[in-house]
């Protein structure tokens, strides 16, 4: 389907203010780096941009754009990461960002709190570092791989652009790890960053490394989800790693962070739009609302639900890790808002309880907390997942339904950590195997589900109308009406 572009469009973009970072948007690569004090990384880097480039045109979106209303980075400042312009994605500028340099900055835990941040990458935790890094930056291209035909089916333009916006700055994260195993690690960095173009999602050769992104998306209710809930475990991982001795990464994932708020609002607006949709029709008609008047059902968002947090749970690894506690004792991870923490940032003496399967009913015991460090993050995340929860819960009292979304039990559906070997309700009931296979449909998307689902995806490129499945959402992007032409589709034959 192609779509006419408007003679005017709607409203200007505001100019950014605020103090904006040295960033020359002229360069082959725009950064604020210095990048081209070091021509060895230059050279470097912009040898392996046109690999990028040519992932991207493979595995990034599908659906042919002309250009697309994009936030585009143009600098650290306060709002200089906020700059709206109507621009092709494929000359997106996946810019480097740092946060700005603090020349004081010391260590806030593990054994050398109080020292002074690295600048460099000190020996012994050479191959621990670049560990952390690979994976995050294995996450970024993932996540565009499994949404790249998105675009075909989108419910309306204002999503299509959300999309491609959660799209180029996965993109831009995928850069900034980029840089520092360049900049930082060397020959073995180059060839980690030229692994990372090489996996794929779901691939049977060469998988990507974390299993929440060798699923399939399916349809925007996941992906709406995966905004959600998988995006949201990337703010709480960013967020440790802000935190590092290691400077520059510490200050790349300060700036990623900002992005990150993003994709989470996508999440949070979407599944809430969805919700309210179908607690609109179901009010009208005084009945549970379906699929045969075109929503979805809300057992199925609840399924969606349970899927979707239960392997992001997954993605924060055992409760119980002698890594995390090496990685923080010796500071290359910190913990979620490490310096509001009223302890000694050492914890060498601390312990707390964690759950566990045992003799097939749920047990406390007490561990020592520097090997429960992934359990801690994966408290704050389950605490901020709850807040959206009861948020969607609103769009269902306000209509006077009765029903209500619920987080599972953090031991369902996990195959990762101490729940892994055992089988857990949504309600943290012990199951057996055959009790487990004989309900699981019935809290899990089954094949069906995700058909029915995927019937109702049926794309509205209109400027300013919706799918019937979900609501407009309440306003539009930077201040422009809901109805602004987002994205620009390419014209038929050009692509």
């Amino acid at each position: 389907m192609t779509t006419q572009v408007p003679d005017s469009r709607t409203g200007a973009a505001p100019a950014p203010t605020g103090p904006l970072s040295r960033i020359d948007y002229s360069e082959k690569i725009p950064n604020n780096v210095n990048l081209a004090e070091d021509r060895r990384l230059q050279r470097a880097l912009e040898g392996w941009q046109p690999k990028f480039l040519d992932w991207w045109k493979t595995l990034g979106p599908q659906l042919p754009t002309k250009d697309v209303y994009l936030r585009t980075a143009i600098a650290v400042g306060r709002d200089g990461w906020a700059h709206f312009d109507h621009v092709p994605m494929e000359d997106y500028r996946w810019g480097i960002f740092l946060a700005e340099n603090d020349p004081d900055k010391t260590i806030t835990f593990g054994k050398h709190k109080g020292e002074p941040v690295w600048t460099e990458v000190p020996g012994e935790h050479r191959a621990d570092l670049m560990r952390l890094i690979v994976i995050q930056g294995d996450t970024e291209p993932a996540s565009v791989a499994q949404q790249r035909v998105l675009g075909e089916t989108a419910p309306s333009i204002y999503d299509m652009r959300n999309l491609f916006q959660v799209n180029v700055e996965e993109g831009r994260h995928l850069w900034a790890m980029v840089y520092l195993l360049h900049a930082y690690f060397g020959r073995e960095g180059r060839d980690e960053a030229e692994q990372l173009l090489k996996r794929n999602s779901g691939d049977l050769d060469a998988p990507r490394i974390l299993g929440a992104f060798n699923e399939e998306t399916t349809d925007w209710l996941q992906f709406f989800m995966f905004t959600y809930f998988t995006d949201r475990d990337g703010k709480y991982q960013l967020g440790t790693l802000k935190e590092s001795a290691f400077d520059p990464l510490a200050r790349t994932c300060e700036f990623m962070l900002k992005e990150e708020a993003h994709h989470m609002f996508v999440g949070t607006t979407g599944v809430q739009r969805t919700v309210q949709r179908t607690a609109e029709v179901t009010a009208e008609k005084g009945s549970p609302a379906g699929f045969d008047d075109g929503v979805i059902p809300l057992e199925v968002i609840q399924k969606y639900l349970n899927f979707q947090f239960s392997v992001s749970m997954d993605l924060f690894g055992s409760e119980q890790s002698t890594n995390a506690g090496n990685y923080y004792s010796s500071g290359l991870k910190g913990r979620w808002q490490e310096t509001r923490r009223k302890d000694d940032h050492v914890l060498l003496d601390d312990v707390r309880t964690m759950t566990v399967v045992d003799g097939g009913e749920l047990q406390e015991k007490e561990v020592p907390m520097l090997s429960a460090l992934n359990l801690d993050l994966r408290d704050e995340y389950v605490a901020d997942c709850a807040n959206g929860v009861r948020r969607w819960n609103q769009e269902l009292e306000d209509r006077g339904l009765a029903e209500r979304l619920v987080l599972p039990h953090e031991g369902f559906n996990r195959k990762v950590g101490a729940y892994a070997q055992h089988h857990l309700s949504p309600e943290g009931h012990v199951l057996t195997d055959a009790e487990w296979d004989a309900a699981k449909d019935g809290w899990l998307p089954s094949e069906d589900d995700r058909r029915a689902v995927a019937a109702l995806m049926v794309p509205e490129y209109e400027y300013g109308k919706f799918a019937g499945w979900i609501s407009p959402p309440q306003s539009g992007i930077n201040d422009q009406p809901v109805e602004f032409d987002y994205v620009h589709l390419a014209e038929e034959g050009l692509v």
